[in-house]
């Protein structure tokens, strides 16, 4: 008993030791680390945590003041020549920023030696050479191969919503392409890099949307898009068989996007003559490697929305995505998410080409459908959140607002105000933007936060400039047999007509009387000078209708063809078949002619050697446009008759052979009458006397 009294002594006495070492450990630690974060940082080790801080300071300022002083003798040689200063000052300041600062007292003390230090090294500096950054010890700084930078664009419309606009552009120098295996991804997504390099994909381009976009009521989009899945491809000219890799592409897209992609097949794939040329470098125009597919009927959802936001460099945790609430994006009149992936020039020489990756996402949200019943908007009414931060490995992180219509704030009130302002020509229109830097701190003011705020002075917005190029597309006719497709595009300029492409996919099961395609502008046929049509085959591949019209000035442009709608197999149905069947929307591309250039007021104050023609810069701009999807009612059976037939077959067999196997299974006996009343009682009459019954 004493032995194991003892034997609990000691070991009491062990876990109390311990547990004063890991104590007194993270109570060092603890202090090491305020220190740290104050300022302090030990260049040499030490073996005594626990000393006075104030000799530490000493000796550590002292060390790092050394430093300083044989760190300049080794950069700075005496006969060093002074050209190219300005370069070597900033090569030299950025090394710098990787050197130890010294301790100090408090932050004041700290930030005025600091900027002291940097004035002086930057007169030091000053006075040498090129020859400087040669020494082997301080090697030139490598540039970043990668780089992310993001922005959003809002844009109060003139009906009265708000479009927000996400742009999430990393760029990285890297060969996906020429067999060298890529291991390290840092700002760029791992899984999209994987499978570009795994298909040999050159360019990649696919868009997720619900609703529709109102063009006459909202103007342009920056990227449109057309409702439902989209999906286009052009792979490199190695790949052999390209059937085969983009049925895979799409299953692979599927999973990672979780989307129904895995659907595409080739009866809903195309491969387009004239449009879809490639959006990046190369002059690839074979055709053979590009293919394209919709999917209108895919609905969007928060399953699609988080892994986009995964491919992000900060995901969603900092930076502007950080706004994208689901439950606040989905309740909104327009949503479309985007990617793109092609090859761009790294700089204005476009001596080498980079890998861009672009991320996008367009929202609009409606003034009636947010139930507040005020023209007025803010960050966090949008979103449910606000800004505090930008992405930290953004290169560039801002928030541009639209205040063209607002030149003097007659519009609306836009708070907190910046006084950065920016102009640039988008859609072939001159815009002003306010701009909020978000690397900059003084831009969250002192509650940390960047909440901006529109508020509407007037009651009505005035007139919005009609688009110029506008398309519209239904079906026509009666019945379930025949019918007639239009597509009808607009050209708003006043007197400038333009070529436009016309690109229309019809599934296989809408048999299309090419014979009666007909082209008309203002009640005269207008023939088109380019025509590619591919005919359907049944269950293997849909129609492709491609032409090249020209648009008159101020005209509408009908296109009309007629069709047969055809009978499917039961097992081709949807599970829904009344519902209907979609036809994915027309594609119309053009070089539209800017807005900038569209000046027809004569009157004006001018030069005349700038007004005798009517163009000035950026006079055109590529357009593509999407029209509305169809919805087809096809011959449809009716899907309950095997039910009835089920019923009444169920009846027949009940009632007919039921009784047919009564009759040749039941066995019949003879049974004698039951006696009468007065029998009866006469028996018991009887059975009383001891009488023999009757």
């Amino acid at each position: 008993m004493a032995a194991h009294k003892c034997n609990i002594f000691m070991l009491a006495f062990v876990l109390c030791g311990l547990t004063y070492v890991f104590v007194r450990a993270d109570i060092e630690y603890t202090n090491h680390v305020k220190d740290a974060e104050s300022g302090a940082v030990d260049i040499a080790p030490k073996t005594n945590i626990g000393a006075s801080l104030q000799s530490t300071k000493t000796e550590d300022q002292t060390q790092t003041a050394e430093e300083e002083r044989q760190w300049e003798a080794e950069t700075n040689p005496a006969d060093a020549p002074s050209d190219n200063k300005a370069d070597h000052v900033h090569d030299t300041m950025q090394n710098l920023d990787s050197r130890p600062a010294p301790y100090a007292k408090d932050q004041t003390q700290e930030a005025a030696e600091e900027e002291r230090q940097w004035e002086a090294t930057e007169v030091k500096e000053a006075d040498h050479g090129p020859d400087t950054m040669q020494t082997p010890d301080v090697p030139p700084p490598t540039p970043a191969k990668d780089q992310f930078q993001e922005e959003l664009v809002i844009r109060p419309l003139h009906s009265g919503d708000i479009y927000a606009s996400f742009q999430f552009r990393t760029m990285w120098d890297t060969d996906f392409l020429r067999g060298s295996k890529v291991s390290h991804y840092r700002l760029f997504p791992k899984s999209l890099g994987q499978v570009i390099s795994k298909f040999s994909v050159r360019e990649l381009h696919i868009s997720f949307t619900q609703g529709y976009w109102r063009t006459m009521q909202w103007g342009q989009p920056f990227l449109p898009s057309p409702p439902g899945a989209e999906l286009w491809v052009w792979f490199q000219d190695t790949v052999t068989d390209v059937d085969g890799a983009w049925k895979e592409l799409t299953n692979v897209l599927s999973g990672i996007f979780c989307a129904s992609l895995n659907f595409i097949d080739s009866t809903n794939t195309v491969q387009p003559s004239a449009s879809f040329k490639p959006l990046g470098l190369g002059n690839v125009t074979d055709q053979r490697f590009l293919r394209y597919a919709v999917l209108p009927r895919e609905i969007v959802c928060t399953e699609n929305l988080t892994p986009w936001k995964k491919l992000l460099p900060c995901g969603s945790k900092a930076g502007l995505a950080v706004l994208m609430k689901s439950e606040k994006l989905f309740h909104s009149s327009f949503h479309s998410q985007a990617l793109h992936f092609r090859p761009v020039c790294q700089d204005w020489k476009c001596k080498s080409t980079v890998w861009e990756l672009r991320q996008t996402l367009n929202v609009v949200f409606d003034l009636h459908t947010s139930g507040q019943g005020k023209r007025e908007w803010s960050l966090f009414k949008m979103f449910s959140r606000t800004l505090t931060e930008a992405c930290p490995l953004a290169s560039s992180s801002k928030v541009y607002v639209d205040v063209t219509d607002n030149p003097q704030g007659e519009l609306f009130e836009l708070s907190p105000t910046t006084p950065l302002l920016s102009q640039a020509v988008v859609l072939g229109d001159r815009r002003t933007y306010s701009v909020y830097d978000l690397t900059n701190q003084a831009t969250f003011g002192q509650t940390r936060s960047l909440n901006m705020l529109l508020r509407w002075r007037a009651a009505e917005s005035g007139d919005m400039l009609r688009p110029l190029l506008h398309g519209e597309r239904y079906v026509a006719g009666y019945g379930l047999q025949t019918g007639e497709i239009h597509t009808l595009m607009y050209n708003n300029h006043p007197y400038r007509a333009f070529p436009v492409l016309l690109l229309e996919t019809v599934p296989w099961y809408l048999r299309l009387y090419i014979h009666t395609l007909t082209v008309t502008s203002k009640g005269r046929d207008n023939k088109p000078s380019y025509i590619h049509y591919q005919p359907s085959k049944d269950r293997l591949r849909p129609h492709l209708l491609e032409m090249l019209v020209q648009l008159p000035p101020n005209s509408v442009t009908e296109v009309t063809v007629q069709f047969e709608r055809a009978l499917l197999k039961w097992t081709e149905y949807t599970p829904d078949p009344n519902h209907g069947f979609y036809v994915g929307s027309s594609v119309i591309s053009a070089l539209v002619p800017s807005v900038v250039a569209m000046d027809t007021n004569s009157t004006r104050e001018c030069p005349l050697f700038s007004s005798f023609f009517p163009c000035k810069e950026e006079s055109s701009y590529f357009m593509r446009v999407y029209t509305e999807p169809l919805l087809v009612n096809l011959p449809t059976p009716d899907f309950s008759m095997p039910y009835n037939v089920i019923c009444l077959t169920c009846t027949v067999v009940a009632v007919g052979y039921g009784s047919l196997y009564n009759l040749l299974t039941r066995t019949f006996q003879v049974e004698e009458p039951s006696p009468g009343l007065a029998k009866r009682l006469a028996n018991i009459i009887r059975r009383l006397r001891g009488v023999p019954l009757l």
